[in-house]
């Protein structure tokens, strides 16, 4: 067996380990593998994936899924093998246009943070903080971050209740203390501004109304800008949203780093996180190398490795 083949097995056991069936990907990478085989190939490369998806018997969709399946093989094969080229997103029409995620780092959080004390009155300093680490540290859409009420927070119980949700669904979000004692300190110096709320709203504008999103999108262009925060490799540039991604992200990635059973925690995080189901959620894998090598860690360990 040659090691792309070997690596081709080692990845499909990956992704069904997590409850998908792949037959089709499968069939398609290995008929991919047979072509680079046939150029004398061991490399994924740019080039000959365009080559393969590109070749006869199909319409536009067709060569956008194919690439797209390569596009996932090629990031695994990445991993292993840093020679391997990864076709980029949107290289062919079709196939998905989701937006290649930004992951924050910790330093690009504290300089967000730190552009937001400019801000011109105290409590439009502490509301975007406030809206940015909600964000950072529980992975709420920016849309449920803006539709707390007051009554949605349970200090007591470290909790949040998200009813903003997609499809009109909700949730209970755990909050760590050090949160509660944040959104704790937010309140009281709302409350000191507005003695009489005029809106049920947990976070507020400077008017005392509820915040809107075009308002906060706005200014967390202008902090992103301020920051020095610049797009990186596959068009990806810094968005609210991404705070979700890189919550879940870091989860993923502290669960293979304990040796946990990630296809049992999958949907713990997929419920958390407010999907739908844990497909939604196994998108993350394809949004870091990082999480890829992990993952090709824990099935391959080397001496000394985990399995």
């Amino acid at each position: 067996m040659t090691a792309l083949r070997a690596a081709l097995v080692d990845y499909l056991d990956l992704r069904r380990g997590l409850g998908f069936s792949l037959v089709r990907d499968g069939k398609l990478l290995a008929q991919f593998i047979g072509y680079l085989e046939q150029q004398g190939k061991a490399t994924v490369t740019v080039a000959d994936a365009i080559g393969w998806a590109t070749l006869p018997g199909g319409g536009p969709k067709w060569l956008g899924m194919r690439m797209s399946i390569v596009r996932g093989f090629a990031t695994y094969l990445r991993t292993r093998d840093p020679a391997t080229e990864v076709p980029p997103a949107g290289l062919l029409p079709g196939g998905s246009r989701r937006a290649v995620p930004y992951l924050y780092r910790d330093e690009d959080l504290a300089a967000l943070l730190a552009q937001a004390q400019r801000l011109r009155t105290p409590l439009r300093v502490a509301t975007i903080q406030t809206v940015i680490g909600l964000l950072a540290v529980t992975g709420m859409r920016i849309g449920e971050v803006i539709g707390l009420d007051d009554d949605d927070f349970h200090p007591g119980q470290g909790l949040l209740v998200v009813r903003a949700a997609k499809q009109g669904k909700w949730r209970q979000v755990p909050l760590h203390p050090s949160t509660v004692t944040a959104v704790e300190e937010y309140r009281r110096r709302r409350d000191r501004q507005f003695t009489c709320p005029v809106t049920p709203a947990l976070l507020v504008s400077t008017a005392g109304t509820r915040l809107q999103y075009v308002n906060v999108s706005q200014t967390f262009t202008k902090l992103v800008r301020r920051a020095g925060l610049t797009r990186r490799s596959g068009g990806s540039r810094p968005r609210p949203h991404d705070l979700r991604h890189t919550f879940a992200v870091r989860t993923l990635l502290d669960w293979y780093r304990d040796g946990g059973d990630i296809a049992v925690r999958l949907p713990l995080l997929s419920t958390y996180l407010g999907h739908t189901e844990p497909a939604n959620t196994y998108w993350y894998l394809h949004a870091a190398p990082e999480l890829l090598a992990e993952a090709a860690q824990r099935l391959n360990p080397g001496p000394g490795g985990r399995r």
